[in-house]
């Protein structure tokens, strides 16, 4: 006859405690592991259970629950809880399971690459065992918890929010001011002190409750730091509104700065003390809003969320619940609900844990690129690979394997239908679909010629007015210039000095012997006449083509003086216009000469028209000529500017498109969006295009 099975005996050093009540009213306890200082929580079938572990056997503890409570339990719960026990380390270890425990242990550790991978990721560094100063601190920071203190606070906070936005103008200019290399400095002093005091309150708080805090110190989260206060042993207290006020004691403290630093920055006059107050008055509002208040990390907004819904691992189970509502939305599985919640509750987790998702995927992408950026290359390259792995990749493998492991579960139905679907997205990835590629153009004549007048000019003649047709060759306007004038009658009397000692060379024989020289002098008395003719020809220019005569000045009048480069009006042709617009290299391959286009101008105030693709440079512009299509004058090209110069931040190619129809607006130049018909290419190829092109242009080290 075989002996009766027995239950493993539990260490001796485990604590029970009261726990708050759940959601329908059922009471829960608190299982303390001091060793770890972990705290596990129990329904009230595993304590009944736990509390007559010393029954010995399994069937003793049952019929003992069965006779004495109302419960209904079997053998199924004794072996989860024995599950539970032994999963967590909760267990006495016997014999061999000594070494199966150390066993464990080192394949948690795993290698040395998952130790720094995990450290990498996160990890804490104690600085201060607080526990003894906080016994001290605790009866003398009473009078921060009484109501004459809050009411004077949340006074303080309603009159400094008042005062700011009758004065926003200089409280934002102030953080302007602010956004240097000292101001950084400043700011990281103000958001250490500030922390510091958020840390302290927690402990405080938590001593005021009788809670142990161990230890303070800095986690690091991807490198980033994040003080921290090790508040664990709260959960052993019932009331969650205990809880409650010790995760809400840092930001408390921080909204309190805010609000006497805001009040201070008002009345303050102007030195090193306002600035010290809008430090602090700055630095508390967005990092409580912003960073603490919020739910979607551990920080203190998602404990005070799960005290407030009475939901201990809030993360877990809300994401829980989601992967199942995904799983049974598409597949149908029909699997219970990992835990019975009502309805209305379980559609608001799911939109949680969603929104927790979007939030997280946001906020790690952000911090693998500052990652990347701030490190080096290859390193940072590497460091951004690993934390798309882990937080991302990671995350989605292990529900597709999860799929993937229910496959044959799938209804015939649900299995056509995501075939259909399926099938649907890879067509939209693989299957070239019509493309386009947008911009921003700029509308002008063909051709065109701006007029400027030369250095100390007097106008002579305008034959030309705004509006007037000119036909090719005609001079555009007459200027003469005393300086020019001089030129001219001084080259005149050195060639004819020249001239007139070649031709003496016949009767004098001293001449004869400077011949040669004096022939020299009168080429370059000849090539010093023909530049002054050509500049005279600036004096009187000729239209290169027909055209209209436009922008003229109507004041000018024949005598007046003009300054150099002055504007004195614009000759363009009156045929074929003419778009211009710049392409990103990347898109540039998928336009070719012949596509077509459409321009439409801004607001909708001059013509749309269709064109057609008449030229592509086949090299990227170094300098934008067209600065009216900079992106900080309202086009779309991003650009550095260098004087007078604009030069494109990436490699850009000039494409000129002519019209095609539409009416004739040649006089003026109109900027609008770009629309040009792209060559058929599949989203899959122009992601990969784009994923590759980042890499080759990162990859160089």
């Amino acid at each position: 006859m075989s002996a009766a099975p027995t239950l493993p005996p539990l260490r001796e050093e485990l604590a029970l405690h009261p726990g708050s009540r759940g959601a329908r009213g059922e009471p829960s306890w608190t299982l303390h592991d001091p060793v770890r200082n972990q705290f596990f929580q129990l329904d009230w079938a595993s304590f009944e259970l736990l509390s007559r572990w010393q029954l010995g056997s399994p069937e003793a503890v049952l019929a003992a629950v069965a006779d004495e409570t109302t419960l209904t339990v079997d053998a199924t719960d004794v072996t989860g809880l024995i599950d539970f026990l032994q999963a967590n380390q909760l267990l006495a270890p016997q014999g061999g399971q000594a070494r199966e425990l150390a066993a464990r242990k080192q394949r948690q550790r795993g290698s040395v690459w998952t130790w720094l991978l995990h450290h990498y990721l996160f990890f804490r560094v104690p600085l201060l065992r607080p526990d003894a100063l906080l016994d001290g601190l605790a009866p003398r920071l009473g009078w921060l918890y009484g109501r004459p203190f809050l009411w004077a606070t949340a006074t303080a906070g309603l009159l400094g929010l008042f005062g700011v936005s009758r004065q926003w103008d200089a409280y934002a200019s102030t953080l302007v001011d602010l956004f240097s290399w000292q101001g950084l400095a400043a700011y990281g002093v103000a958001v250490v002190a500030v922390k510091t005091v958020h840390e302290f309150l927690h402990g405080v708080t938590a001593k005021r409750f009788g809670c142990r805090v161990p230890t303070m110190g800095v986690a690091l989260m991807v490198l980033w730091p994040v003080a921290y206060t090790d508040t664990t042993e709260v959960w052993k207290l019932p009331d969650a509104r205990q809880r409650m006020a010790v995760a809400g004691a840092g930001i408390c403290a921080e909204l309190a700065i805010a609000a006497w630093a805001t009040l201070a920055w008002l009345w303050l006059p102007e030195g090193p003390l306002r600035t010290v107050a809008f430090l602090l008055s700055s630095t508390t509002w967005l990092s409580t809003l912003l960073i603490n208040a919020s739910p979607f990390m551990r920080f203190d907004g998602y404990f005070l969320l799960s005290d407030a819904l009475n939901m201990p691992n809030l993360h877990a189970r809300s994401f829980a619940l989601a992967r199942w509502r995904l799983r049974e939305w598409l597949f149908g599985f029909g699997e219970p609900a990992p835990e019975p919640i009502p309805p209305r509750r379980t559609r608001w987790l799911v939109a949680f844990a969603w929104a927790t998702w979007l939030y997280r995927l946001v906020l790690f992408l952000g911090i693998a690129v500052l990652v990347y950026h701030f490190v080096i290359k290859a390193v940072g390259i590497l460091l951004f690979a690993v934390e798309l792995v882990w937080f991302i990749a990671s995350p989605v493998w292990g529900e597709l394997r999860a799929w993937w492991q229910r496959r044959a579960r799938i209804g015939r139905h649900r299995r056509l239908a995501l075939l259909v679907g399926a099938g649907a997205l890879a067509g939209l990835l693989l299957v070239p679909l019509p493309g386009r590629v947008t911009g921003t153009g700029l509308l002008q004549p063909a051709e065109q010629l701006t007029l400027y007048a030369p250095a100390g000019a007097q106008v002579t003649a305008l034959p030309f007015h705004h509006g007037d047709a000119v036909p090719a060759g005609a001079v555009l306007f007459e200027v003469q210039s005393p300086l020019l004038r001089l030129r001219a009658l001084q080259s005149a009397a050195r060639m004819t000095g020249v001239q007139g000692q070649i031709a003496a060379a016949a009767f004098d024989a001293q001449q004869r012997r400077d011949w040669q020289l004096a022939t020299g002098q009168l080429e370059t008395r000849r090539a010093e006449a023909q530049t002054v003719t050509a500049d005279a020809q600036r004096y009187a220019p000729a239209a290169p083509f027909a055209g209209r005569f436009v922008d003229a000045d109507p004041d000018l009048r024949a005598g007046d003086w003009v300054a150099k480069d002055e504007v004195l009006g614009r000759l363009v042709s009156t045929g074929a216009r003419q778009v211009i617009t710049y392409v990103d290299e990347k898109e540039v391959r998928r336009i070719a000469v012949g596509d077509a286009g459409l321009f439409v101008v801004d607001a909708l105030l001059g013509p749309t028209l269709h064109l057609r693709v008449k030229t592509i440079e086949r090299d990227a512009s170094r300098t934008l000529n067209e600065r009216m299509l900079a992106s900080h004058l309202g086009g779309h090209v991003l650009v550095r500017e260098q004087g007078q110069v604009f030069s494109p931040e990436s490699a850009v190619f000039r494409v000129v498109l002519e019209t095609t129809s539409g009416q004739d607006h040649a006089e003026q130049a109109w900027r609008g969006a770009v629309v040009m018909s792209a060559r058929p290419e599949p989203l899959l190829r122009r992601f990969i295009d784009q994923v590759m092109s980042v890499f080759w242009r990162e990859a160089g080290f």
